[in-house]
């Protein structure tokens, strides 16, 4: 049996955390003495990181790493006439789509591998469930897409797993019915695991949701706070004649964006943040789509956030059980790798640029992330509705693949026969209106 997601775990505001309410595991936290403990079959082995550790952002290279990391965005464009792609850039996207194929095209195979199981969804909130946009606080979600995730959650556990800060990330979702977890999975709220011993010492802490249910507060790095608060001051007063610089507190990591930043004022941006860490020895920098982030140094990621809230809902280990993880940035690797370890699960990347990557399969955009969560409805409600849904995706994305690409596909040798019948039919229809293939 499926576990439905008739949960409702969204924290309430909780009495100010400590770490001796914490009783936070002293190789999360290298600087603690020694102290408490995982419960069996809790236990997560984190190693400790070492003290001062620019991770990707070198004193010689922070401008090189921020570049890297913040590419341009690419359009992909097509030649109507010839159906050829009309870049180099859109020949390689279609060449790596072969690599990391469509999670529309490829839902057939999805969803057969799931069959029997329990499927468990992990979702990124910018770039995945919202454009990415110049201004942070504007990041919303359409209506559309609430609606897709709060459906999907109705039949499948479904949580949040951001950079932004818990409560940032829930103003922005406003779904009870999911499971949030923030600061890139260093704050989350999840289910009470009623087989571990209420005296048994963890690193959660129990509270009580907005609708008076129990739930588990997880903050491993509750004592990185005041560091944290001291050095987003000292990065909004530093960067505050810097236009366009915008520094964002998501409680357990600072996130500088230079997104609105002229790039010749790149370096100097780098340089404040780089200096400023240098008295910080327990922080870390690392980077992303255009934004800086200062994290404590703690070994914890969205990939051992994955960990612990599979191990919350009693998922973890289990051979029915399949993890469906959909992200955008360099962070949610940490959580591709770990589903691609073993074959526990599957890592969706949502981009339109080929990138290396631990996911298993690609969606180009929010949007596409919309289908395949509503295909993911229709397929659990209503095997027969599900094909035909799918099959008005499928036509809508193939209708902008360039003709040579379909070739490729059309020859390949794959189990995906539907798929292949289907661009066979939009080749030879010169790519007209896909819905007038099926009318």
């Amino acid at each position: 049996m499926d576990l439905k997601s008739n949960h409702t775990p969204v924290l309430a505001d909780a009495a100010p955390i400590t770490k001796s309410r914490l009783g936070v595991h002293s190789s999360l936290l290298p600087y603690s003495p020694t102290g408490a403990t995982f419960p069996h079959g809790m236990l997560l082995t984190i190693p400790r990181k070492k003290t001062g550790l620019l991770e990707d952002v070198r004193s010689s290279s922070w401008l090189d790493a921020m570049k890297s990391s913040s590419p341009p965005p690419r359009k992909i464009t097509k030649d109507v006439s010839h159906g050829f792609a009309s870049h180099e850039s859109d020949a390689a996207y279609f060449n790596w789509l072969l690599k990391y194929p469509s999670a529309l095209t490829s839902f057939e195979q999805i969803t057969n591998y799931a069959k029997g199981k329990r499927i468990a969804l992990f979702l990124d909130y910018d770039g995945t469930l919202s454009p990415i946009v110049d201004n942070p606080d504007c990041a919303f979600m359409s209506d559309n897409m609430r609606d897709a995730v709060k459906k999907v959650a109705e039949y499948f556990p479904t949580a949040i797993i951001s950079g932004r800060s818990r409560d940032k990330v829930y103003e922005f979702i406003g779904l009870t019915e999911l499971y949030y977890a923030g600061s890139h999975g260093m704050d989350i709220i999840g289910p009470v695991r009623q087989a571990v011993p209420d005296n048994h010492p963890n690193c959660t802490i129990r509270s009580t949701d907005k609708q008076g249910k129990e739930v588990n507060l997880f903050q491993p790095a509750a004592e990185f706070l005041p560091l944290i608060d001291e050095v987003f001051e000292s990065l909004v007063e530093s960067t505050k004649d810097i236009k366009g610089a915008k520094v964002e507190n998501n409680k357990f990591c600072v996130s500088v964006h230079y997104r609105n930043v002229d790039d010749k004022s790149w370096d100097l941006v780098g340089q404040i943040v780089h200096d400023i860490l240098k008295g910080y020895p327990r922080l870390r920098l690392t980077h992303g789509r255009k934004v800086l982030e200062v994290r404590p140094v703690i070994d914890w990621d969205k990939g051992k956030a994955v960990t612990f809230l599979l191990e919350s809902l009693g998922l973890s280990n289990c051979d029915d059980v399949l993890p469906i993880y959909i992200g955008d940035d360099r962070t949610d690797e940490d959580a591709f790798k770990v589903l691609r370890e073993g074959n526990k699960g599957y890592g969706i990347l949502v981009s339109s640029a080929p990138k290396e990557s631990n996911a298993v399969y690609s969606l180009r955009d929010p949007s596409e992330v919309m289908e395949f969560l509503k295909s993911l409805v229709v397929w659990k409600s209503s095997p027969l509705k599900s094909l035909i849904y799918l099959m008005f995706s499928i036509l809508g994305f193939l209708g902008n693949m360039p003709r040579g690409f379909l070739q490729q596909v059309c020859a390949q040798k794959t189990s995906y026969g539907s798929y292949n019948l289907v661009a066979t039919l939009l080749f030879c229809s010169n790519f007209k209106s896909p819905l007038a293939i099926v009318n």
